[in-house]
């Protein structure tokens, strides 16, 4: 076997260009190969990156499009809700109630329009933000209402460009009432997570109750479970139960960041899946090419397999001569094939600012199955050699 691979690295000195000719199907079959789970998986990577790992145990509720039917009711999400919550559905941590408002946020002859939301103590801590400076809502806010806010670095940019946000007095206008706000925090700027860090505007929902509607039912359910593994069982859980309480389906929109990520990353893998599977075509392509270059190989070789049969080689011996020689490309191709492939999907990655993944178990497949179809398209010219005559080979 070694001795056959030496004399295919000899023939192939012996002509470069054709040798050439037949890697490159392969080298460009694995190399798209390499290019395209490299970039799924990226893609998939920064997604995660995206979400961050807070507040994948979250599962989020919230009003939806209710298939009208006469014994439908409208659920509402109050306290007793909440506590039907814990009593019908498993692993649930925590229920959090959070409520949104528009504000206008002014200090001295600057003002900032946003989405507020009101939210209850630990809300914020729960979903890892941190805070720059400051404090957090507490307890004590919640119950008596205090007109505290927390505000994202953004927003802190634009009211306070000198910095030290903190113990200001703004003035907010939400539905023409106006409120004073004293900033309590804020919040460390961080690039993941479904709640933002920049432009946020958070105020304790005991105010919003108190003061902006009072009473209110909350607008989205935040369940905390009390494992990430258990949010996928929880999301058809609560859909089962709110569609069974309700009388109809599409009681609620009931959402997970887990789910939604799993999801994502199955699309990325499919598609992966599928364009690798469009770029292994062209190794079928060289495959094809390959056998074509041997069968001339075989043409130009007669009379070295006569004189080799009349030297007493088995037509084994001569078929396996030739499978090494057409394995020999592929294997040479696929190693090629790999490195460019590497290289490129690390060039666009660089280029498209991702984290870069190799696909490793993606690099063994192409490589064995670049293999596999330089042995499978090189059988038939291998046979054919071994089944010339002697007689017939050595007369050209």
């Amino acid at each position: 076997m070694l001795e056959d691979f030496i004399d295919a690295i000899r023939n192939f000195s012996r002509s470069k260009t054709r040798t050439v000719l037949s890697l490159l199907g392969v080298i460009i079959g694995v190399a798209s190969v390499i290019i395209i789970t490299s970039m799924g998986s990226s893609s998939t990577k920064q997604i995660e990156d995206t979400f961050g790992s807070s507040g994948l145990d979250i599962v989020s509720v919230s009003s939806g499009y209710m298939r009208k039917k006469r014994d439908a009711s409208t659920l509402v999400f109050d306290e007793t809700f909440r506590q039907e919550l814990f009593d019908n559905i498993r692993n649930v941590k925590k229920v959090w109630y959070k409520n949104n408002a528009s504000f206008t946020v002014s200090y001295g002859d600057t003002s900032v329009t946003s989405n507020a939301t009101a939210i209850e103590p630990g809300y914020l801590e729960m979903y890892g933000l941190s805070l720059d400076y400051g404090e957090f809502f507490t307890v004590t806010d919640e119950v008596i209402g205090s007109q505290k806010m927390i505000i994202g670095s953004e927003v802190a940019a634009s009211l306070f460009p000198d910095g030290d946000a903190v113990g200001k007095t703004v003035l907010v206008v939400t539905s023409k009432v106006p409120f004073s706000f004293r900033i309590a925090g804020v919040l460390k700027e961080q690039t993941s997570g479904m709640e933002s860090s920049t432009t946020g505007i958070y105020i304790p929902r005991g105010f919003y109750s108190k003061k902006v509607k009072p009473n209110p039912d909350a607008s989205t359910i935040m369940v905390q479970a009390t494992s990430t593994d258990a949010c996928t069982q929880m999301v058809t859980d609560i859909t089962d139960w709110t569609t069974e309480k309700a009388g109809s389906e599409g009681s609620v929109s009931v959402q997970s960041m887990q789910t939604m990520i799993d999801q994502m990353s199955s699309i990325m893998k499919t598609l992966s899946l599928m364009l690798s599977g469009i770029a292994a075509i062209s190794l079928l392509v060289g495959g094809i090419g390959i056998m074509n270059i041997m069968i001339v190989t075989v043409t130009e070789r007669k009379q070295e397999i006569g004189i080799r049969k009349a030297l007493g080689a088995s037509p084994m011996a001569i078929c396996r001569q030739f499978l090494v020689e057409s394995a020999s490309i592929t294997l040479f191709g696929g190693v090629i094939g790999i490195i460019l492939g590497i290289f490129l999907a690390l060039a666009v990655e660089y280029v498209r600012g991702q984290p870069y993944t190799i696909q490793f178990g993606a690099c063994i497949i192409a490589f064995v199955f670049s293999v596999f179809v330089g042995v499978f398209f090189g059988l038939s010219p291998a046979i054919r050699a071994s089944k010339l005559d002697p007689v017939e080979a050595l007369a050209g």
